[in-house]
């Protein structure tokens, strides 16, 4: 796995640990159900990850909430989607206060989809705390990558974290 993929796996765990699951796109299809979701069908290895657990337990934790879900479609399906991360057990998460933080910015934001919903869920999502941060460098690096990309949403959010967070050029 490259460098720029370990970055963004990095950033995806830290920023969205829950949006695949509080997400549907057009005709039901959520990202990582068989062909839906842009780039994002098929799982992450969790053996190359920084934290190989929390990515089992997260990819764990989506598989189910698809399951409870798979059976509808539209808007049924987006409302179960949103119930379902609402029931997360925050007690259990690495940081449970941003994953409440998460929960109630989600509850907040619940009448809205696709791109207007994860602006809403951004806007509404404190900024980490990094004092309590294991590495309190790399995560202020990447709340600054976050703040440089707040405005921008999908593969422009996403190719806007890779620039901010690349090494520089020798």
């Amino acid at each position: 796995m490259h460098a720029s993929s370990l970055i963004i796996l990095a950033i995806a765990s830290t920023l969205f640990t829950l949006p695949a699951v509080a997400q549907t796109a057009p005709g039901g299809m959520g990202p990582g159900t068989p062909g839906g979701g842009r780039g994002m069908g098929r799982p992450a290895d969790c053996s190359k990850a920084a934290d190989p657990a929390q990515c089992t337990a997260r990819q764990a934790a989506h598989a189910q909430v698809r399951a409870a879900c798979r059976d509808r479609t539209g808007s049924e399906r987006q409302q179960c989607m949103h119930q379902q991360a609402q029931q997360i057990d925050c007690a259990r998460a690495r940081v449970p206060q941003q994953c409440e933080a998460r929960k109630q910015a989600y509850a907040a934001c619940r009448e809205r989809s696709g791109p207007d919903f994860k602006r809403c869920v951004q806007e509404r999502t404190p900024p980490v705390d990094c004092s309590q941060a294991t590495d309190p460098a790399r995560c202020q690096r990447h709340q600054k990558a976050r703040e440089l990309c707040r405005d921008k949403i999908g593969p422009e959010h996403r190719q806007c974290l890779r620039d901010a967070l690349a090494p520089p050029a020798p």
